[in-house]
């Protein structure tokens, strides 16, 4: 069996449809366009996911500014068509961010989970996710309407010895 490669890359103007297309097969909600101008802004954090040369995933982030100049990454969305989902392609885009934000000293990012999506809560639980508040009535059109807040805290890298 040949390897299959899977790639990622960043999301422009003109790829922006794409992220678009998967939005509205993963998730019960529409996402406006402030959605698309944050992920477009966040630059590197915001990536689809190629499997050869299919685009079957991707994560949108939004860098969020807090008090005393800190840095946190919202992601926003993280989902891969499932199908392809169990390749590793989920963990990719995750690590990917992971990665960035402690290359970037950034030491918090966190996501809203829906409060029965047991799936995401486990896949995030693996990388060191924590629930660290719940939400009632976060989402309009879906049931359950609670969310749970889920975050990580990346300690700073600490210097070689």
């Amino acid at each position: 069996m040949k390897e299959v490669t899977i790639s990622l890359d960043e999301v422009r103007d003109k790829n922006i449809m794409q992220l678009k297309k998967l939005n509205v097969t993963l998730f019960p909600v529409r996402y406006n366009d402030k959605y698309y101008v944050d992920a477009l802004a966040s630059g590197e954090f915001t990536k689809l996911a190629y499997y050869s040369d299919i685009c079957v995933g991707a994560v949108a982030c939004r860098i969020e500014k807090k008090d005393a100049g800190a840095v946190r990454v919202y992601i926003m969305t993280l989902g891969v068509l499932a199908p392809y989902r169990g390749l590793g392609i989920g963990t990719k885009l995750l690590n990917h961010v992971l990665e960035l934000s402690s290359k970037q000293n950034i030491s918090e990012i966190y996501m809203h989970v829906q409060t029965n999506n047991e799936d995401a809560l486990n896949f995030y639980k693996k990388f060191g996710f924590d629930i660290t508040d719940t939400i009632h009535n976060y989402y309009t059109n879906i049931t359950p309407a609670d969310c749970y807040v889920v975050t990580k805290y990346l300690s700073p890298p600490q210097p070689k010895k």
